[in-house]
Parts: C-alpha cells; structure tokens; sequence
C-alpha cells in the first residue's frame, strides 16, 4: 500500500489559532444562528446544501488538514479542531462530522488509491460517512465479497452518522481474509438507507442496509490494522473539539442567565452555591480543553504520544459536555426545562457524542491497555 500523505504542516502560533477560531465564529453566528439551528433541524434533508458549500467554499471547513495536491488548505489537525470546537458550539446542522471528521481521516490514512475521493468532498460537491461494519465498532458485522474482481458489500448496520444524505460511503467489512476498506456509491438501488429517531436533532443518524452493493476496493485485500487506528486517534481528537464547544457555549449561556435572572432582590449569580456550580463547570470545560487541545497537537505533530492523548480526549471531554450540559440545565431552573430553551439541545448533542465513537469506559479500558506494557517495564 501507498504511504499515506502526511498531513503535519508548519506549527501554527496560538494568534494564528485564535484568529481562525474568531473567523470560524463569526461565519456561523451569520450562518447558523440559534434561530437557524431550529429552522434546519426540522427540515427534510437536516442541513442546508447552500451552508454547507459556503462553509466548504469560503472557509473550507473540510480540508483544513488535508495535503494542497488534494484540494486542501495543507494546514494540520489542530486548525481542524478549531472547526470542530466552533460547530460543536453553534451546533451546526450540517455533515461536517462525518465528512471531516470521519471519512476524510480515513480517506488519508489509506493511501493513495483513496485519495481521489477527497478533493469532491473538500469542495463541498459530496459528502461521505464511515460504516464500522468491521473492527472496534462492529456490533452489526458487514460482508464483503469479490467475484472476478468485483465487490460486493452485504448486510444492516445502524445507526450511521448522516448516513441517509452522505454521498459517499466507506465501508469497513469483513473480507475473504480479513477487514478490507471498500467505497459505495449511496445512490445505488442496492443500498436502502432509512432515518432514525436520535435523542440529536441536530444530527441525523440513519440505518443502512446493503444488498449485495457494488462496491470498489480501496484497501489492499485485508486492511492494515494501523489505518484505522491512526483514523480513529483523529476522529476521537476531533469529536474532543466538538465537545468542548457544546460544553463552553453551554457554560456561557448559564453565566449569562445567572447574571440577568433576579431573585431576592439580587442575580442569582451572586448567591454562594450557584457561583460553585459555575465554578465546577469551568473546571471541567477548561481542563478538557487542555485534554482536547493535547490530543489535536499529538495527531498532528506526534508530540505528547499519538496513541494516548486521543484517548485521554475521548474519555474525558465526552464525561465533562455531558456533565455540564446536564448542570446547565438545572441552573436554568424552570426555564431550562422548556423546548423553547436550547440548553437541552446542547445536552442531546453531550450525550449522543459519547456513544459516537466508543463509550468513555471503552477509552479508558484501551488506555489502561495501551499503558500497561510500559507500566510493566517501568516496574521490572
């Protein structure tokens, strides 16, 4: 297989990141105000096609990260978090997760014979999305068979991110001789995709079902187990940034409304136990920066370790948006409780992302993995 193309760029400075990340902000207070969010989660496809091409086209939200030979921006994965963390905050309706986040990882980890897909979905002309129907994520077992060099792809699996409107589908399945990465057309007859009900509204999942698909081959026969573990380090480091931004904006609004709401003749704010629970929120959204921030640098640079910064990320930042979410809620009092309040959509968007891409005991379960050998030669 074809080396993948590195991704790692000039370091950039915190101005330089701060400055994206004020662009990226301002872009989707103009195109996604809250008002927007309610509007599009309620429509028929769950995003708007103009939004998304103008994010592509304009700030090109994709492709920060991937090579300019591919179409893209030949920045590095932490400008990418930038993009996650600032979505995560306007709870963008759109398939910048499972394009950016999910297919295109995957996409660059492989090798040059995927590679011709990324430079469509940089664009914003196609979306993609990932089916785990082999590996970590395999609950639901898809199969891949080859006859005189074609592909198929066979079987059910759910729920898939965007998996109703993505384009692009990438396959991982079981194949004769392991798992292989196979590409399929969505908009072939053999593949029936049918929408789910999700606690997000603001994010479609779908179920997908694959009778015989025809599929290309975009893996050697059987797929290198590194590739989709440097995939996965990625996706996790960049649904960290996510969370991170639904946990801020979540905290932000609750200072806000501490502020403003009376009681007593005095804000709410300023009684002792509301400032304490404001405090244990900043703890928490400040130290999965940290975590979110280190695990972006390492996928990008390889410094702290690859292997373990993603993970801290996962585990940590999925635990603290959701706790958070859920406290702004009760800081809101009556009012947080209403449909017509957004804190709970920041919470459904909390609790969703930790089941994305394994549940935090998961992360923490591969950690202790991941750090017993070196423990273990540490102590001899």
């Amino acid at each position: 297989m074809t080396a993948p193309v590195s991704v790692v760029a000039p370091t950039t400075t915190a101005a330089e990141l701060a400055e994206l990340q004020d662009t990226v902000r301002q872009a989707l207070r103009s195109l996604s105000p809250p008002e927007a969010v309610r509007t599009t989660m309620d429509s028929p496809h769950g995003w708007e096609a103009h939004v998304w091409k103008r994010l592509c086209g304009e700030l090109g939200v994709v492709g920060l990260a991937v090579p300019e030979q591919l179409g893209g921006s030949g920045l590095s994965w932490r400008e990418q978090a930038v993009v996650l963390e600032e979505a995560g905050a306007a709870l963008l309706c759109a398939p910048l997760f499972a394009t950016a986040a999910l297919a295109v990882p995957l996409l660059l980890a492989a090798g040059e014979r995927a590679h011709a897909l990324i430079p469509p979905l940089c664009r914003g002309e196609r979306t993609a999305t990932v089916l785990f129907g082999a590996g970590p994520f395999s609950s639901q077992p898809l199969s891949a068979r080859a006859h005189e060099g074609t592909w198929t792809v066979s079987g059910t699996i759910a729920p898939v991110v965007d998996g109703a409107t993505a384009d692009d589908l990438l396959v991982v399945a079981e194949g004769p001789t392991g798992p292989v990465l196979l590409h399929l057309d969505a908009a072939q007859p053999d593949v029936t995709a049918s929408p789910l009900v999700s606690l997000d509204l603001t994010r479609r999942q779908a179920k997908l079902s694959l009778a015989a698909a025809s599929a290309s081959l975009l893996s050697d026969t059987a797929l290198a187990p590194q590739v989709l573990e440097e995939a996965l380090r990625i996706s996790r480091a960049l649904l960290a940034a996510e969370e991170v931004g639904v946990a801020q904006r979540a905290l932000d609004m609750t200072v806000a409304y501490a502020k403003s709401r009376v009681q007593f003749g005095r804000p709410i704010g300023s009684f002792q136990a509301v400032k304490q629970k404001a405090a244990d929120m900043l703890i928490k959204v400040e130290s999965a920066r940290s975590a979110a921030h280190a695990a972006a640098q390492a996928v990008s640079t390889g410094t702290p370790d690859p292997a373990i910064a993603p993970l801290v990320a996962a585990a940590f930042c999925a635990e603290a948006a959701v706790a958070v979410t859920s406290e702004a809620i009760q800081l809101h009092g009556g009012l947080g409780f209403t449909w017509e309040h957004d804190a709970h959509l920041y919470f459904k968007r909390a609790r969703t992302d930790r089941e994305l891409l394994g549940r935090p005991s998961a992360h923490v379960g591969q950690l202790a993995d991941e750090l017993g050998p070196a423990s273990t030669r540490g102590t001899a």
